[in-house]
């Protein structure tokens, strides 16, 4: 993420959610001063249990107990069940505090808590655009994916991934828009149980179906794949971004899976797909350069490959070589 980042806690079950998160990860640095940064993650303690002889109080007549939480350079108070995060860019410090019973949903805590702390102190701190999109390279250079619920990224990003690609991310990439270098966190990947069909009876089909399954809170399961392991190659480095790639749910049929978009179209998708980036004041300059590399559909075609050998063909030609769906 570009930064040196400093976990502390008084909790060894959130220290070990932070070693799942980022343990065994590259190092990425934009610039040889890398900022440093500074989290305090604090499990709250359970409410002490009524004295023998007392009788506890009607749970509607008295709210829970204030207690004074501190750390990384914050003081406030909160009840024992109170799960929150509290930012401070400026001064590169988070609190994360995780109530007990929140710390039976490790995979909420890590990904909602501890990721969304790091992501927004890196962003804020760096001046980087954020974007919800997936991000794959070749030899340093890299292409946004970006697309509708449904498109495929996941799909597309795992083939990436299986044909020797370099990953930099599956949904959070963030860019420096003065040099174009995107960073992103290679740690997981989130496939459906749809996405093995593709796979046949491969050691990815194994690997994948042994993995762990986490349940978003839309209710969506999906398969949590661990990608620090040597059959996968990791983006050793910030990719150098050559364009977007708007990943299409519709079939492209015996047709080209490539279309040019102009710069209005481009410029119209990026603005519904990122409206939290195109906010931004750092977002003029970033959209500016991105127009000027381009902007690309890909169609849906029988297979996934399909889709790579296009994104293939954009990041080593760095031009458009159409590509028919295979029959």
């Amino acid at each position: 993420m570009g930064g040196r980042f400093d976990f502390e806690s008084n909790s060894p079950e959130l220290l070990r959610l932070v070693d799942a998160a980022y343990a065994g990860l590259p190092r990425h640095r934009f610039s040889s001063g890398s900022p440093h940064f500074r989290v305090r993650l604090l499990l709250t303690p359970r409410a002490a249990a009524p004295a023998a002889g007392d009788r506890p109080a009607r749970p509607e007549l008295q709210p829970p107990p204030i207690s004074m939480i501190q750390g990384a350079g914050f003081l406030g108070s909160a009840t024992e069940s109170s799960t929150f995060v509290v930012l401070s860019p400026a001064e590169r410090t988070a609190l994360v505090s995780v109530s007990q019973a929140m710390l039976r949903f490790p995979y909420h805590v890590r990904y909602e808590l501890i990721e969304f702390a790091v992501f927004t102190l890196a962003c804020r701190a760096q001046r980087l655009v954020p974007l919800h999109a997936a991000c794959v390279g070749l030899h340093g250079r890299g292409i946004l994916l970006m697309g509708p619920s449904g498109a495929g990224k996941s799909t597309v990003a795992l083939q990436c991934l299986l044909e020797g690609f370099d990953f930099l991310s599956e949904d959070s990439v963030f860019v420096a828009p003065k040099s174009m270098r995107a960073t992103g966190t290679a740690n997981f990947l989130h496939v459906r149980a749809d996405a093995l069909r593709w796979l046949g009876r491969s050691r990815a089909r194994s690997i994948i179906g042994r993995s762990p399954v986490i349940k978003r809170r839309s209710g969506v399961e999906k398969f949590e794949v661990d990608l620090r392991r040597k059959e996968f190659q990791l983006a050793k480095a910030p990719l150098k971004i050559v364009g977007v790639a708007f990943l299409s749910p519709r079939s492209g049929g015996t047709g080209p899976l490539l279309r040019t978009l102009s710069s209005s179209e481009t410029l119209a998708r990026l603005k519904h797909e990122q409206a939290y980036g195109a906010s931004l004041p750092q977002w003029g300059p970033f959209g500016q350069k991105l127009l000027r590399l381009g902007g690309f559909e890909i169609l849906r075609g029988a297979h996934p490959s399909a889709s790579v050998e296009t994104l293939r063909s954009l990041l080593l030609r760095g031009g458009i070589t159409p590509r028919r769906s295979p029959k």
